[in-house]
């Protein structure tokens, strides 16, 4: 996706970029950009509007990282084998899947004969767990309400 390409362009790095190594490219790149440093206003405004992307970029990589989808597989395996699917939408190759639980998943990537079919299913619980959860780049965007 333009998007996992264009974050990692920013910080210059790869897909095998461990957290670590993120918060350490971030925290350098907050140190030089931060609009703290800057007396002069458009240079402030730059690097406010440069450290908002970096932020940004940040927070989206980490999300997607390894380490935090492994962290993650136990909530997310309990959302999709036992949650069904409220809502969903898809834009560009973005798929956005909205779980009753009150889980939101974005898929990266999805063809649209894949929409298509999903949209068509008899089951698209079913189709999500065989078709798209294992395949595509994942992100949890909303995490499911704790009952108390």
């Amino acid at each position: 996706m333009k998007k996992i390409g264009d974050y990692r362009k920013l910080l210059g790095v790869t897909k095998t970029a461990s957290l670590n190594e993120l918060k350490t490219i971030y925290r350098n790149f907050m140190k030089e950009y931060h609009p703290d440093k800057f007396q002069d206003d458009e240079l402030r405004l730059e690097a406010e509007e440069k450290s908002k992307q970096i932020i940004a970029a940040y927070h989206f990589l980490v999300s997607i990282a390894p380490e935090t989808i492994a962290q993650t597989l136990p909530d997310y395996t309990l959302t999709i084998t036992t949650s069904g699917i409220a809502d969903f939408k898809y834009t560009g190759t973005t798929l956005r899947i909205d779980f009753i639980d009150g889980s939101a998943y974005e898929y990266f990537e999805v063809p649209k004969n894949t929409y298509v079919k999903l949209v068509n299913a008899d089951s698209q619980g079913r189709f999500v767990r065989r078709h798209i959860s294992g395949t595509y780049t994942y992100r949890n965007i909303s995490k499911a309400a704790v009952m108390a």
